[in-house]
């Protein structure tokens, strides 16, 4: 009796830490968005204006680091998998603290890509990749939960970052808000990533346990629930695995500023999604127990492409919240469901090396993206046609997504 009891209180220590690990992540996932991703589209119309570069290549550097996480996203995965996240992540926050005080005192075009390149390496260590690659692990039953409060909490970095970074450049100037933003993220990461990460045990991703703080979902109830595992070999020989192409975040604020909004209020309507995009999760992300995952995603990227043309129509301020709203919608639920339907299909023994290379077959489009908008505005000296490229490039994943599911095998 005495040894049931001891298992029972190892097992409900186990299960109760997964959640300090979500809880962990949520805080950390957020400001790490806020501020590698979400802010940058706040310091391009300043940095053009004092240092006088084009928006093609101040893009041209974040496009850069897209490009090199893709890459690191195999490398990555495949760390994660073998010798856990914390350590990696907390490397990657470091990282990305320095390279926020050199993005500060940059003068040079070359530096500036140097650190960008740097930045790459830093968002492959601390974004959702490794953090979802921790989270499945955790958790079998009630993932679906756990996934869901982590990105409901991280869905606030655009709501926070983008409306404080076009704060602190009005009130401090640019340089100044990039070290400001610098210390945020040193502060809050570090530590956390450090000392409150715990890279999970076998028997938390193989077994169901009783103490499960969440409420688990149907299809993680059946009593024939059978945790898949599937090799990344194996994984690469289906023809499930799709990818979409993301531009518009480097381009919002610029964009809406163009149509005439002062920048704080685009930095306001920008940072506005992350709030639209909290119900999408809790409603959609539950959704994949009871309907296939492949249709939910698909309609998340329909939702997406409705705002997208909305936008392209027109730019009037109740189009514009209109745009805000659909877009939201279908973006905010994108990452959970993309990171339960590889949970799902391939199981947790490999995810890392799965999820990676996955983000790797979408490097080249992803970073394209940003740097294609920005030529496109200088041809068309406004951003209708890119617009119009995102909309099909949105119905186009939606089509993919669908289509794999169908071809998914049973």
């Amino acid at each position: 009796m005495q040894r049931l009891k001891a298992k029972s209180s190892a097992a409900s220590s186990t299960l109760n830490y997964g959640w300090i690990v979500v809880a962990t992540l949520s805080l950390t996932e957020t400001v790490s968005y806020g501020i590698l991703y979400y802010s940058f589209t706040v310091f391009v119309e300043p940095i053009q204006a004092s240092l006088g570069w084009s928006k093609v290549e101040i893009t041209g550097a974040f496009s850069m680091a897209l490009f090199i996480s893709g890459l690191m996203a195999l490398v990555m995965g495949k760390w994660v998998d073998q010798y856990g996240a914390r350590t990696l992540m907390t490397a990657g926050a470091m990282l990305a603290a320095v390279l926020m005080g050199l993005w500060a005192s940059v003068s040079s075009l070359w530096a500036f890509y140097v650190i960008w390149i740097g930045f790459g390496v830093a968002m492959a260590a601390v974004l959702y990749e490794p953090a979802f690659a921790l989270v499945v692990r955790w958790f079998t039953y009630g993932r679906s939960q756990a996934l869901t409060t982590l990105t409901f909490i991280a869905g606030f970095a655009s709501v926070i970052f983008i409306p404080l970074a076009g704060w602190l450049v009005e009130a401090v100037g640019w340089r100044s808000a990039l070290m400001i933003l610098g210390a945020i993220l040193g502060v809050l990461t570090i530590p956390a990533h450090a000392f409150l990460l715990r890279d999970a045990p076998l028997q938390a991703s193989s077994k169901p346990l009783e103490t499960d703080m969440s409420t688990p979902n149907v299809d993680e109830t059946s009593a024939s629930h059978v945790e898949i595992s599937v090799s990344a070999a194996q994984a690469f020989q289906r023809r499930d695995s799709t990818f979409v192409i993301v531009g518009l975040a480097v381009h919002l604020v610029p964009l809406l500023i163009n149509a005439g909004y002062a920048a704080t209020l685009a930095a306001g309507m920008a940072g506005a999604i992350g709030t639209v995009a909290l119900p999408g999760r809790i409603i959609f992300t539950p959704l994949g127990a009871r309907i296939s995952r492949h249709s939910i995603t698909a309609i998340l990227f329909v939702t997406q492409a409705v705002g997208l043309l909305i936008l392209s129509l027109n730019q009037a301020s109740g189009a514009v919240w209109l745009f805000v709203f659909f877009y939201g919608l279908g973006f905010g639920a994108i990452s959970p469901a993309r990171a339960a339907l590889i949970a799902e299909t391939y199981g947790t023994a490999a995810y890392g090396t799965i999820s990676g290379r996955m983000t790797l077959f979408g490097a080249v489009a992803r970073a394209a993206s940003p740097i294609f908008i920005s030529l496109l505005f200088g041809l068309f000296a406004n951003y209708s046609v890119a617009l119009y490229m995102l909309v099909g490039a949105s119905f186009l994943a939606a089509y993919c997504v669908w289509e794999a599911g169908r071809c998914a095998p049973a």
